[in-house]
């Protein structure tokens, strides 16, 4: 763990330090004053590597932070903050942002549920309509962005009612034919996380794995309760309850489209957050759901492969003794019977 700066600590000769606003693994975020535009403040995001890396893997990660860093420094949009600066001083790079003022939409569901309330559907869908305009803007970029850590404590309402995605710790470049590092190494935050993120860094992910995220965070802010982690899950899908269990005034819509987001498999997913923002607040007809028809042959071999990789995650080096065990050989063969029948 990296020592914090002091307050009143001048990088660049630009950005003062006033105090830490968020901490975690890989480095601190820290709310600045920008001594060349008077009033502005700004949050600074440390990225601090692993420095018992190999050598080689360590310069790896530093430019393939700043590859990403310019990639986001160019997006421009009303649900995201701006990145206007990057820079490394030794051996941590700092990724300069505009502050969002406002409290998170955790903080937010904690108030509501110190008071014994839900969160009003209504507002939450708002919220959902503009977080799925700026996830969409990342996924339809030339080169696609993948936010793979959508949760409410990164969301933040704005005194004007704006909401902000504020965080892009594990932000994914998905240039295609090239192996992609995160800017912070991690998986996402548990409950969040979909089992095909479960990877790390070389997981198979994409867009349906953010839509995933999404399903899991509306379902926890309507119904004040975290949803169960897909590990959990692969093993017992029955521990997700439907949402009208736990909060009875939701709508069936918003159900059912929140339920298809978080299909434990990526191919029973909406393709798109256009998809999925239409089954939640649009008009798209409920029964193009998951798909519960004839599989194809294609869709079987998708589907293996899937279910041997989440099984490999689960057990890690065990992997060898349980699926060949008698426990895991039959987990195995209830799951390909249930793919291929």
């Amino acid at each position: 763990m990296s020592v914090p700066l002091k307050n009143d600590t001048v990088l660049k000769g630009r950005y003062s330090i006033r105090r830490i606003i968020g901490q975690g693994g890989a480095g601190c975020i820290y709310l600045a004053d920008d001594l060349r535009l008077e009033g502005r403040q700004c949050a600074l995001k440390e990225v601090e590597h692993d420095q018992s890396l190999d050598p080689d893997l360590l310069q790896e990660a530093r430019d393939q932070f700043m590859r990403e860093a310019t990639v986001l420094a160019r997006l421009d949009h009303p649900n995201l903050p701006k990145v206007s600066d990057f820079f490394n001083i030794k051996h941590r790079e700092y990724l300069v942002m505009d502050y969002v003022p406002g409290k998170d939409l955790r903080t937010l569901m904690i108030e509501a549920r110190q008071k014994n309330e839900f969160l009003d559907e209504d507002e939450v869908l708002n919220w959902a309509s503009q977080l799925a305009d700026a996830i969409s803007y990342l996924h339809n970029q030339e080169t696609p962005i993948l936010h793979r850590d959508i949760k409410p404590s990164n969301l933040k309402v704005t005194p004007a009612g704006i909401l902000k995605l504020v965080d892009f710790g594990l932000v994914k470049v998905a240039a295609p034919g090239e192996v992609t590092v995160t800017i912070v190494q991690g998986q996402g935050t548990a409950i969040y996380t979909p089992l095909e993120q479960y990877g790390g860094d070389n997981a198979h992910t994409d867009v349906r794995s953010d839509i995933y995220s999404f399903g899991a965070t509306i379902y926890h802010l309507l119904t004040n309760t975290p949803p169960p982690v897909a590990r959990e899950r692969f093993l017992d899908n029955e521990l997700l309850k439907p949402i009208t269990e736990i909060n009875p005034k939701i709508s069936f819509r918003t159900e059912q489209a929140i339920m298809w987001a978080m299909s434990m498999h990526p191919d029973d997913r909406p393709d798109s957050i256009a998809i999925f923002e239409d089954s939640l607040l649009g008009s798209a007809p409920l029964d193009n759901r998951p798909r519960t028809g004839p599989i194809s042959a294609r869709r079987r071999s998708n589907s293996v492969n899937f279910y041997a990789s989440a099984l490999q995650e689960l057990f890690g080096s065990r992997t060898e003794r349980v699926l060949w065990g008698v426990a895991g050989g039959a987990m195995l063969l209830s799951l390909l019977l249930t793919i291929l029948l």
